[in-house]
C-alpha cells in the first residue's frame, strides 16, 4: 500500500514541472486603485511557468481589481506579509499596492479596498522601502466567474478501520472532504479551460478542470493536491 502522503509528495513532483501557472481568487475582495487612471488597461505578461519554456499569458490590469478575502486583515499577527492597514504588498507580477481605507457594510464585514499604487515598482523595487509580500489578483472586469472544488482527505486517519471501540470507519471521515465555492474569480485564460485541463493555481494548489461540468467561459476546478501537505 501507498502511503497517502507519499502519492501526494509525487503528483506535486510531477504536475511541478508540467502545469502552466494561472491565478484564481477563490474568495474575492473587490480593490479599488483611486490613484490609478479611469478607462486605462494595461496589458501585462506572465510567464505560464517560472522554469519550463511554456511561454506567456497577457494579463490585463486596470483600476478595479480582486484579491483574495483572506490577504487583508486589520489586525494582523506578527509576521503576517499581506495587506493591511497603510501596509504594502506587490501584486503578483505587477504594481506595489498600499491599503488606504477598507469599505464596510451596515454589519461591519468589510466590502471593499480603497488602495493606492506606486507607478515606479513595475517590474522593480520601490527605493527607499522593503516590501516583503506578494498576492495573486485578477482583473475585475475581464476575470472569468468559476466554480471551484477543494477536494481533501476523505478520512481523518490512515486506517480509517482503526476506529475506538463502538465506532465505525466512518467516525473516521473528514467532514470537510469537499468544499464547493461558487462566485470565485479567475483571470481570462482560464476561461477557455478544456476538461481535464491541469493548472497550478498560485498560492493555491493544483486543479484540473471537471471532464462532465466544466465549460468554456462556465470552467468548475477540482483540487487535485494542496502545494503542501496540510496533514504532518
Amino acid at each position: 500500500m501507498v502511503d497517502f502522503g507519499m502519492l501526494e509528495f509525487s503528483i506535486r513532483d510531477d504536475l511541478d514541472h508540467s502545469a502552466p501557472r494561472a491565478m484564481c481568487v477563490l474568495r474575492p475582495l473587490k480593490v479599488v486603485i483611486t490613484n490609478y487612471p479611469e478607462g486605462q488597461v494595461e496589458k501585462l505578461e506572465l510567464p505560464r511557468h517560472p522554469k519550463e519554456d511554456l511561454g506567456v499569458r497577457e494579463l490585463p490590469f486596470s483600476r478595479e481589481i480582486y484579491i483574495d478575502r483572506d490577504d487583508y486583515m486589520e489586525e494582523p499577527p506578527k509576521g503576517y506579509k499581506r495587506l493591511e492597514p497603510n501596509g504594502e504588498v506587490r501584486l503578483r507580477g505587477s504594481y506595489v499596492i498600499r491599503a488606504d481605507e477598507a469599505i464596510k457594510d451596515a454589519d461591519g464585514n468589510i466590502v471593499e479596498l480603497r488602495c493606492s499604487y506606486d507607478p515606479e515598482t513595475l517590474g522593480k523595487n520601490p527605493e527607499g522601502r522593503k516590501v516583503k509580500g506578494v498576492v495573486h489578483w485578477v482583473p475585475a472586469a475581464e476575470s472569468v466567474e468559476c466554480e471551484v472544488r477543494l477536494y481533501d482527505r476523505l478520512f481523518r486517519s490512515p486506517n480509517p478501520e482503526k476506529a475506538e471501540e463502538g465506532a465505525s470507519f466512518l467516525d473516521n471521515i473528514n467532514p470537510d472532504s469537499l468544499q464547493v465555492l461558487t462566485g470565485c474569480r479567475a483571470e481570462p485564460s482560464l476561461g477557455q479551460a478544456q476538461p481535464e485541463d491541469r493548472f497550478q493555481f498560485e498560492r493555491e494548489g493544483y486543479f484540473c478542470a471537471d471532464i462532465k461540468d466544466s465549460k468554456p467561459g462556465r470552467p468548475v476546478f477540482n483540487r487535485t493536491v494542496t502545494l503542501r501537505d496540510s496533514w504532518t
